[in-house]
This record gives structure tokens, sequence and C-alpha cells, in this order.
């Protein structure tokens, strides 16, 4: 059986997240799921709704989040990374579906998220394990 996975990919900083994507399909391909769908949302914030609409989707085993939060000249990316990662763990838990982080930052330079881009595949292998794991 194939692991079926959902994208939900920020398309805030779009030159790195587009490479992010990338790698996590071709992670996904070799660790042998398919990545089913894939939704755009316009930043990280806007996550959530997106991800409750992947864990409704019973064709879905998880869902991986792909994005990264470089750091302003305001502490914007903490508030930004802090609150879609509290609701993407509530969505998990509440549907009872993997949604795995792989979103960069926050704190990080732009330099820093470059060196960060394949932590996609860290977040596609999680999937992959976590929906493994319910299984047994």
């Amino acid at each position: 059986m194939t692991i079926k996975l959902g994208f939900v990919v920020s398309e805030f900083n779009r030159d790195l997240t587009s490479q992010m994507e990338i790698l996590g399909k071709e992670h996904a391909a070799f660790l042998g799921a398919s990545v089913d769908k894939v939704l755009y949302v316009p930043g990280v914030f806007d996550m959530p709704l997106a991800v409750k609409k992947l864990v409704q989707d019973k064709g879905i085993d998880a869902v991986v989040t792909i994005g990264c939060v470089i750091q302003g000249s305001t502490k914007h990316d903490e508030i930004v990374i802090q609150q879609a990662s509290r609701k993407i763990t509530d969505l998990a838990l509440e549907f009872g579906k993997p949604v795995t982080l792989g979103i960069s930052g926050p704190g990080m330079s732009r330099l820093d998220a470059h060196e960060r881009v394949e932590y996609a595949k860290r977040a596609v292998e999680a999937a992959v394990k976590m929906i493994k794991m319910l299984k047994e």
C-alpha cells in the first residue's frame, strides 16, 4: 500500500519553498510514498485552513507543511511560526492524522534558509514514519 501525502506549501519566499517542495516530492518517491495533493497558500500563517482541508480528505494519509519564515526587523517571524505550528499540531490531534512541520525558522537569515532547504525531506520522512507507526 502506497502512503498518500498531501503538501501545504507557502508561496511566501517561493524561491526557497519551490526547492523545498521539489526535494520533498523526490524524497517521498524515494520512500515509496506519493504526493497526491498540493495546496498552495500565501504564507505560513495561512497554512492551518489548508491543512484542515487535507486532514479531512480520506484519500490523504498524512500532511506535510513546507515553508520558511525569515527574520525581519521585528519579531513578526516568531508570531507567525508560533501560531501556525500550534494550530497545525492541534489539527493533527483533532483529526488523528499526522501533520509534519517542514517549516524552517524563526530567527533565520535568508542564508540560513538556503542552508535549510533540505529540512523538507525531514518532514516527509516524519510523515511516512508516523503513518507506519500508527498502522502497527
